[in-house]
């Protein structure tokens, strides 16, 4: 097993490359978050599981809810990146959009870990709905841009609304302790693109 140094690098194996704190920081934390539950793990329960500083945590992301941030968005982002990135707003249906969210949900609920990061995301967003997200398809404006191009006299301001309310309900299904059929899953999708493609009010 990894061990990590005083200052909070992962020994690792003799002759190996120390694990940059920051890293080792990450690791830990999503250790104790999927053992524990994010509200019983401390900021100095992650930096004394680390073995680094106490003041490690701030120093390299600011708070908890920022490491926690981070730790979301390194292991999942990548899963949603290339694929919404490959999309064409213009000419790509909102539910080819919603099917290409999802799709990575239906993987990460098959995996027991996977299936345990979901949970955290979920009630991460339920319980930090202003969470400050950096990376490009964590936030709300890229999806609310394709949606306002697709559906007539629709405004930005709600297009951000509708897909906020269908991320919820994505999330809630998604993060419960219950593996979701095909067949809710289907249901799910067509429930979300259909709110969202609904006429302008």
């Amino acid at each position: 097993m990894t061990q990590t140094t005083r200052d909070g690098r992962g020994a690792g194996r003799r002759g190996s490359t120390p694990m940059p704190t920051r890293d080792a920081l990450l690791t830990v934390a999503e250790r104790l978050f999927l053992a524990d539950g994010y509200d019983k793990v401390s900021v100095r329960a992650i930096c004394a599981a680390a073995d680094a500083n106490t003041a490690a945590v701030h120093y390299h992301f600011g708070t908890k809810d920022d490491l926690t941030i981070a730790l979301l968005q390194s292991r999942l982002g990548p899963l949603w990146a290339d694929p919404l990135a490959s999309l064409d707003p213009a000419v790509t249906p909102i539910a080819q959009v919603v099917d290409v969210v999802v799709s990575p949900f239906v993987d990460l609920q098959a995996d027991p870990t996977g299936h345990l990061h979901l949970r955290l995301l979920a009630r991460f967003v339920f319980a930090h709905p202003t969470a400050s997200w950096t990376s490009h398809w964590f936030d709300l404006d890229p999806f609310a841009d394709m949606l306002a191009e697709a559906v007539p006299g629709l405004t930005a301001s709600e297009a951000r609304r509708r897909w906020a309310l269908g991320f919820q309900l994505i999330l809630l299904r998604f993060g419960g302790t219950e593996t979701l059929s095909t067949a809710a899953v289907t249901a799910l999708i067509g429930f979300v693109t259909a709110g969202l493609t609904a006429p302008a009010t």
